[in-house]
């Protein structure tokens, strides 16, 4: 039997952000933090009236027990003083990782961690469609972003994966273009911390996701989560 409980540290963890996973949840208690379902299934939250944490949604939890999950992350700053000083750290800034990126951009990157595989239907998942009936094997990988106030995080269209966001400090907007021009916005989502948005990709007969343009942007000194789920093989 598998045992419960199972934690360990995210790969992006370090003195700014605590960042962990933990498997096969049954009565695990959160001190403080951003908790992401990261499972199909329900996540039970314990007190004196239970409550439920949907799938591949999320929450922010004070001296609260996770009564019962598959898979959950946890995401706490540690303390907002110097919090800029995450730049200083491992994070990259994003152009060493994308030569596109516009020098003067002061939008930063975490490492990846792989946590795991899931399978789903990408059109269900997508809300295509109800019922699933093409459950596909994917590997999940998360990472966070961080940027200062009123940055534009660059628009763009280019994602091989579906992915959705996480709030963890801060907020921020997704803001969806029908062109590759900022006047052209049409749609908006706003992101305040314990907030996962739904996907807003459009899943084509093979499968593969289509994007908007589209961009975040940071209403104050903003870390954001991304849950990006690639499809294996």
């Amino acid at each position: 039997m598998t045992p419960f409980n199972q934690q360990r540290a995210l790969q992006f963890s370090d003195q700014f952000v605590e960042c962990y996973l933990v498997e096969n949840v049954k009565d695990f208690t959160v001190e403080a933090g951003v908790v992401v379902n990261l499972d199909h299934r329900p996540m039970s939250i314990g007190g004196p009236v239970s409550s439920v944490v949907p799938a591949w949604k999320s929450t922010m939890l004070f001296n609260a027990v996770v009564a019962e999950a598959a898979r959950m992350a946890v995401f706490r700053v540690r303390s907002e003083v110097d919090l800029g000083g995450i730049v200083l750290g491992e994070w990259d800034w994003f152009g060493n990782r994308f030569a596109k990126f516009p020098r003067t951009t002061p939008l930063y990157i975490s490492r990846y961690d792989e946590i795991g595989a899931v399978r789903l239907d990408p059109f269900a998942f997508a809300n295509q469609r109800e019922a699933v009936v093409d459950a596909r094997e994917y590997t999940i990988r998360l990472n966070l972003w961080w940027a200062p106030t009123n940055t534009d995080c660059y628009l763009h269209n280019e994602h091989p994966f579906v992915e959705i966001h996480t709030q963890i400090h801060g907020a921020g907007r997704i803001q969806l273009f029908r062109e590759r021009d900022a006047s052209t916005l049409y749609r908006q989502i706003s992101m305040a911390p314990g907030y996962t948005h739904d996907p807003f990709t459009l899943v084509d007969s093979e499968g593969s996701p289509t994007y908007p343009w589209h961009r975040y942007w940071s209403d104050s000194d903003a870390i954001w989560l991304a849950i990006e789920f690639h499809p294996k093989g």
